[in-house]
């Protein structure tokens, strides 16, 4: 699996570092129902997901990869700190 990181282009799955789904954080002053589905509660879905990855042998840029968990095929990646402002929703 090719990742296209939008700082230093197209790079093998290996110099990334998975983190997991990429969620919106819960408010400061969200209730804990909020923080405990944020924390605990995770789908496993078999199909298009949105992840983060860190570029760990590249730049170290943050990013959300919406990509297929059955095909594996990459749909697109975009800087998390731009998904997080709404740029990329």
């Amino acid at each position: 699996m090719r990742i296209d990181c939008p700082l230093c282009g197209a790079r093998d799955r290996r110099e990334f570092y998975y983190k997991g789904a990429a969620l919106v954080r819960p408010a400061v002053d969200a209730g804990p129902a909020a923080w405990d589905d944020y924390v605990h509660l995770r789908e496993n879905p078999a199909g298009r997901t949105r992840d983060l990855w860190q570029h760990d042998a590249g730049c170290g840029s943050w990013l959300v990869v919406t990509r297929d968990t059955v095909t594996h095929a990459v749909h697109g990646v975009e800087l998390a700190a731009d998904f997080a402002k709404g740029v990329g929703a």
